[in-house]
């Protein structure tokens, strides 16, 4: 018995793609992916229209789908984020229907929920068999966990599993398992591994950014959180990262050992794993090769899917069980609602991924932004874009200094006695306006090119067009 089929043609044709369906992709190849270029690409050729499209992420390589959109060939589009490339194209209007940004958690809760439902999953796998069983560790394509793809295969129509290395069956481990796939074909290149790096998932070498990453660090030692169990992620973004390169001295010098690792896995945590700072990491998707290959030689790194990383409908997920994550921000304002969508000009250039999910389920969630950026402030009056909510913030730490959220008043004075300077959001942001002056507001004229679900499934904010 054998699912392979000879072409990608071949697989789209026996999985029965037609006009008005809805398919989905995952991004563990991230930057180097081609399936999704690929199968869209294919089905143009087949004069396949009205198409939506579940990415669970969109980058600058997917660029080409800005002119399927033109072409009517995508009418739809859900994602979790979206690179500055199709961002900028929606923002100005591409697209007649709005974009649904979801959070990692949240695709997951609409995909096995029937929220979203999608007729043909398309699995890019670095390594499978004939019947689809597939991986990401094995292959000249190896991205790493593939957590992102698990609730697709399981809960579409039909699953179509695209590798680039074959392998005799059983492929094991299986990620993704040959009950969940109807067919497999074999192309010459799924993407580039090397793509998964980016400068978003790189410790910065900017002073600023090494300052703030050093006060974050402190922040966990004084915040009470940091003894023996302690459980820790880091969002993707240069100080965000750079934080454990601080976190790991305070570690050893306080004798805490870490409980486990969670979410998108660097080296960075790879090396505090083999150096006994934490027991165990939870991997939802790899950031580098050094990652890559630590979950397929360590069985202490574990592969999550996403329903297990961030789900909010699940009856426990590993988000719940953080005591700390460290996140960026483009803008932050007074009452701690942090945007991560849209850059100061309202132009879309990024998105939830695990942002909110991560920030409600830790017991602590710590912004670390610079109070500027290009010469305007970060802190601002009130956010052009709410990506997660105020509520759920704990800290922002900037190179001047450190606010805590009013909610947080026993936190604040840990800081304090701690000795780092804590001021209220208020003085941040007139710091910066100092230096910068005040920003014109953005008009949010337009009509609306995006809506922001938060891991729940309600509207927490649109999108307006931008020129």
């Amino acid at each position: 018995m054998s699912k392979l089929v000879s072409s990608l043609r071949e697989a789209l044709e026996k999985a029965g793609l037609q006009s008005g369906m809805t398919i989905s992709f995952h991004h563990h190849l991230r930057n180097g992916d081609y399936v999704l270029n690929m199968v869209l690409e294919e089905a143009e050729k087949m004069g396949v229209r009205d198409l939506g499209i579940e990415a669970s992420s969109v980058f600058d390589v997917h660029a080409p789908i800005i002119d399927h959109i033109r072409g009517g060939v995508v009418t739809r589009l859900g994602t979790n984020y979206m690179g500055a490339k199709v961002g900028r194209a929606i923002t100005q209007g591409v697209m007649d229907n709005p974009v649904i940004f979801r959070t990692h958690g949240g695709r997951p809760s609409a995909i096995e929920n029937g929220s979203v439902k999608i007729d043909i999953a398309f699995v890019a796998a670095p390594a499978a068999d004939e019947n689809g069983n597939a991986n990401g560790i094995y292959g000249k394509s190896a991205c790493g966990s593939m957590g992102y793809a698990v609730s697709d295969a399981r809960c579409a129509k039909k699953t179509v599993v695209i590798t680039d290395c074959l392998m005799p069956y059983p492929l094991s481990p299986a990620s993704i398992e040959e009950t969940d796939v109807d067919f497999v074909v074999q192309v010459d290149e799924i993407g580039d591994a090397k793509g998964i790096v980016s400068g978003t998932t790189q410790i910065t070498r900017d002073p600023v950014g090494l300052k703030i990453a050093k006060t974050a660090a402190d922040v966990i030692r004084y915040s009470g959180y940091l003894k023996n169990g302690f459980s820790f992620q880091t969002g993707a973004g240069g100080a965000s990262l750079a934080v454990t390169k601080y976190l790991k001295p305070i570690m050893r010098e306080k004798g805490v050992k870490g409980s486990f690792g969670l979410g998108g896995i660097t080296s960075y945590m790879v090396d505090m794993l083999k150096e006994g700072y934490f027991e165990k990491l939870m991997d939802v998707q790899c950031f580098d090769l050094g990652a890559v290959a630590s979950l397929r030689e360590n069985p202490n790194h574990i592969e999550v899917s996403a329903s297990r990383y961030a789900s909010p409908s699940v009856k426990s997920a590993c988000v719940d069980h953080l005591d700390t994550v460290i996140l960026g921000a483009t803008q932050i304002d007074l009452d701690f609602n942090v945007n991560v969508h849209t850059d100061s000009n309202g132009f879309i250039m990024g998105g939830s991924g695990g942002h909110s999910d991560t920030a409600a389920g830790a017991k602590l969630a710590v912004i670390v932004a610079p109070l500027y950026r290009a010469r305007l402030p970060i802190v601002v009056d009130r956010v052009h874009t709410k990506s997660t909510p105020g509520s759920t913030v704990g800290v922002l730490v900037t190179q001047r200094g450190v606010a805590v959220n009013p909610k947080r008043e026993e936190l604040k004075q840990r800081l304090i006695k701690g000795g780092l300077k804590v001021f209220d959001i208020s003085e941040l942001k007139e710091m910066a306006e100092r230096v910068t002056g005040t920003p014109e507001p953005i008009s949010k004229g337009g009509r609306v090119v995006a809506k922001v679900e938060y891991r729940d499934g309600t509207i927490i904010d649109e999108i307006r067009s931008a020129e």
